[in-house]
C-alpha cells in the first residue's frame, strides 16, 4: 500500500488534469453550468424540509430553523456520498483507452471522482452560509470537529467507490444495484429526520457508518455541540477498514482490467 501511495503522489499531476477532465465533461454543454452542483443538493435539502414540514403537521410541533439548517447539512453529505459511489461505478469503463493503453495507478480514476465530488461539495455549501444567515445561527469552536468528521466521511467514500469501480469493470450489473441501493439507503440514513426521532431503532440506525458522521456534522455545525465520540470512532474504524479492503480488492483485481474491460 505504501508503493501504491508513492506512486499516486508521483502522478499527482496525472490525477490532477483527470479531476479536472471529469468536471468538465460533466458539465459540458449544460446551460446551468457549476449550478448543478447547487441544484442536486438543493433538491435532496428542497425534499428533507417537506418531509419534515409533513412531519411536524402531524405531530404539532413548529419546525425551527435549527432543523432546517440541519437538514441542510446532512443533505449536502448524502448528496456527496451518494455522488462518488454512483460516479465512482462508472469511473474505470467509461475510460477503457487509458485503462488499456496507458500504464497509470488505475485507482486514479476512482480518487479522481471523489476529488470532483469534492469540488461540487464545496460549490454547494453555499447553502449552509445561505440557510444560517437566513436563520441567524451562529458558530462556535465545535466547528474545529468538522474537518475530522468530513476526512472520515471522505475515507469512508473512497474505500466503497475503489471496491465498487472494480467490481462493475466484472460485473456491469453493479451500476443499476449501486442505483438501487442508493435509492433506498437514503430512508435508513438520517437525511431527513434525526437518530433521536426514533429512539427504540437508534442504535440500530447508527450502526449505518455514515450515520454518525452525518448526526456529529449536525451536531457540531448547527447545534455547537461535539458529536458523539463513541460513534464517531466506530465510524472511523468502519471507514479505515472500507479503504482498506476496497484497495486491496481494487490491486488484486487490476492486473485483469485491460481483459474485462
Amino acid at each position: 500500500m505504501r508503493e501504491a501511495l508513492q506512486q499516486l503522489i508521483a502522478r499527482r499531476d496525472l490525477l490532477y488534469m483527470i479531476v479536472w477532465r471529469e468536471i468538465k465533461i460533466r458539465y459540458k454543454q449544460s446551460i446551468m453550468g457549476f449550478m448543478w452542483a447547487i441544484l442536486l443538493p438543493s433538491v435532496i435539502v428542497a425534499a428533507g424540509i417537506i418531509v419534515r414540514y409533513g412531519v411536524s403537521a402531524l405531530s404539532g410541533k413548529p419546525i425551527t430553523g435549527q432543523e432546517i439548517a440541519g437538514i441542510t447539512v446532512k443533505g449536502l453529505v448524502w448528496a456527496f456520498f451518494a455522488g462518488a459511489l454512483r460516479f465512482s461505478s462508472t469511473s474505470l469503463i467509461g475510460n477503457p483507452n487509458l485503462v488499456t493503453k496507458i500504464y497509470m495507478p488505475r485507482e486514479i480514476f476512482p480518487l479522481a471522482t471523489i476529488l470532483s465530488q469534492l469540488l461540487d461539495l464545496g460549490v454547494a455549501s453555499c447553502l449552509v452560509a445561505v440557510v444560517f444567515a437566513f436563520t441567524r445561527l451562529g458558530a462556535s469552536w465545535q466547528l474545529l470537529w468538522v474537518p475530522l468528521l468530513l476526512a472520515a466521511t471522505v475515507v469512508l467514500a473512497t474505500g466503497w467507490a475503489l471496491l465498487i469501480s472494480a467490481a462493475c469493470l466484472f460485473f456491469r450489473d453493479v451500476k443499476y444495484l449501486v442505483e438501487v441501493v442508493i435509492t433506498c439507503a437514503i430512508f435508513v440514513t438520517p437525511v431527513f429526520y434525526d437518530v433521536e426521532m426514533f429512539r427504540k431503532w437508534a442504535n440500530l440506525l447508527m450502526l449505518n457508518p455514515l450515520a454518525p458522521l452525518m448526526e456529529g456534522l449536525e451536531k457540531c455545525i448547527v447545534y455547537g455541540s461535539p458529536p458523539d465520540l463513541p460513534w464517531v470512532a466506530y465510524s472511523a474504524a468502519v471507514a479505515l477498514v472500507s479503504l482498506v479492503a476496497g484497495f486491496h480488492f481494487f490491486k488484486k483485481w487490476e492486473p485483469a482490467f485491460a481483459e474485462s474491460i
